[in-house]
């Protein structure tokens, strides 16, 4: 995905105002689509009940920008970034993350209990804060930090979080209504779902 990323902020480079916005909103929609988000939110989804999807999208949205913003601001405004062991570190949370809620999903399937439990909105926030403090989202805010104007390099970062979490949003609304049947996913897809989550953690781990 990084080179679509980087052909949408080509367009940016010499246009306008108005042209660096659209491709922060451009870039914000398609970073939902990245392989951690899609299968964090597909694990986080099939746990959960289809009524309640635009909510927890929408927490994890507000999470992954808040945490978009704080981290960004430093390097479009000052050029600084997180130590490299930072980065490592944050990149092994979301693998972390991911394995967690892949091992969920299957206990809450199996466990009558813990399937009725209440899925708290704050966990998707703090999870959506531990995308956006690392990932691919990072292409982004590089490629606004490229930008002459700090001001417009600013509105842009803004602009790329919030279009992050409509798309987030939307993502996990979609992903409910094609994972989720009479209300909630199929045993067999759970488990697969489980268990795909955790091999991809362990390997998104690995390519730290």
């Amino acid at each position: 995905m990084a080179g679509l990323d980087e052909l949408i902020a080509e367009w940016a480079q010499h246009g306008s105002v108005v042209t660096v916005l659209i491709v922060a909103t451009l870039l914000g929609l398609r970073h939902a689509t990245d392989p951690d988000h899609m299968v964090a939110v597909a694990t986080l989804v099939a746990a959960g009940e289809r009524r309640s999807a635009a909510r927890l999208g929408a927490f994890w949205g507000v999470g992954h920008g808040i945490a978009l913003v704080l981290c960004g601001l430093p390097i479009v405004l000052y050029d600084t970034y997180l130590p490299a062991t930072v980065e490592r570190a944050a990149e092994i949370a979301i693998a972390a993350t991911i394995v967690f809620l892949a091992v969920r999903l299957v206990v809450r399937r199996r466990s009558p209990a813990a399937a009725r439990s209440p899925r708290s909105p704050f966990s998707a926030v703090a999870i959506g804060l531990v995308h956006g403090a690392a990932g691919s989202a990072g292409l982004g805010v590089l490629l606004l930090a490229a930008l002459p104007s700090h001001a417009v390099a600013v509105v842009a970062l803004f602009v790329l979080a919030l279009s992050t979490a409509v798309s987030m949003t939307a993502l996990t609304v979609g992903l409910s209504a094609t994972l989720l049947a009479r209300g909630r996913a199929y045993p067999y897809a759970t488990y697969a779902m489980g268990a795909f989550g955790v091999v991809f953690g362990l390997w998104y781990a690995a390519a730290v």
